[in-house]
């Protein structure tokens, strides 16, 4: 049923109790396969260099607006520059066998007011490629958006010409919303940006093929997956 006002015009749904939300915060985020720490230069800085530098080229960073740290100083720089911002709020990814970080992400474009934020920033190592903590890591930040910070809406931008990113989000459960044409300008490029989303309404049932999914049942002894995330969606 649409809400009308008095003058008898629509408008959104009432939120009479709706209050604002926390912010994200420094938090450790637990899960099976791995687990998110709040971003250190001391703590992931040599690990994540060593990751990303696991392969000889830079081909992950294409779509990023910095380039790839040529050194270990030069990575020093980069994780306390970001290990010291609060938006983005950036977060290690840690393999819980072995301890050792793997990849970055953030929360980014927080609105606790209105209970929105962004996840991006998304640096995978080729060390997390055909693991299960890629998958794993954004379930961790979005049950504590939802689940323990109550936020509404979740969402996810990448350019427009980034298949791989584009396919994720659409395996994570974000729904298509729409391009930003000429949105900025990137490496002396155009970039125009698609925008992508989850809502708080959407989250159970996306949550629950998430946990069916990461479950150790979905995984044969060699650690071949038996469904797809997107089989379980539907």
């Amino acid at each position: 049923m649409t809400t009308l006002n008095h003058f008898g015009q629509p408008v959104g749904d009432a939120l009479p109790d709706w209050q604002p939300c926390e912010r994200p915060s420094r938090v450790q985020l637990n899960g099976t396969w791995c687990r998110l720490e709040p971003l250190s230069c001391e703590r992931h800085s040599q690990d994540l260099f060593n990751a990303w530098h696991s392969i000889d080229d830079n081909r992950d960073w294409t779509y990023l607006s910095v380039d790839r740290p040529a050194t270990q100083a030069d990575c020093d720089l980069y994780i306390s520059q970001q290990a010291k911002s609060e938006d983005p709020l950036f977060f290690a990814v840690v393999d819980n066998d072995t301890g050792r970080t793997v990849g970055s992400v953030s929360f980014l474009r927080i609105d606790p007011v209105n209970g929105v934020a962004e996840i991006g920033w998304v640096n995978w190592s080729p060390l997390m490629k055909r693991t299960r903590f890629g998958t794993e890591a954004i379930y961790l930040l979005q049950r504590y958006l939802f689940d323990t910070l109550k936020y509404r809406r979740c969402e996810w931008k990448c350019h427009s010409l980034n298949e791989p990113s584009k396919q994720a989000a659409l395996r994570f459960g974000f729904q298509y919303e729409g391009t930003f044409r000429q949105a900025i300008v990137l490496r002396n490029h155009n970039r125009d940006t698609c925008w992508y989303s989850v809502i708080d309404s959407e989250w159970p049932e996306s949550k629950t093929a998430f946990d069916r999914w990461l479950s150790a049942d979905n995984f044969s002894a060699e650690g071949q997956q038996k469904q797809r995330l997107e089989e379980l969606r539907k």
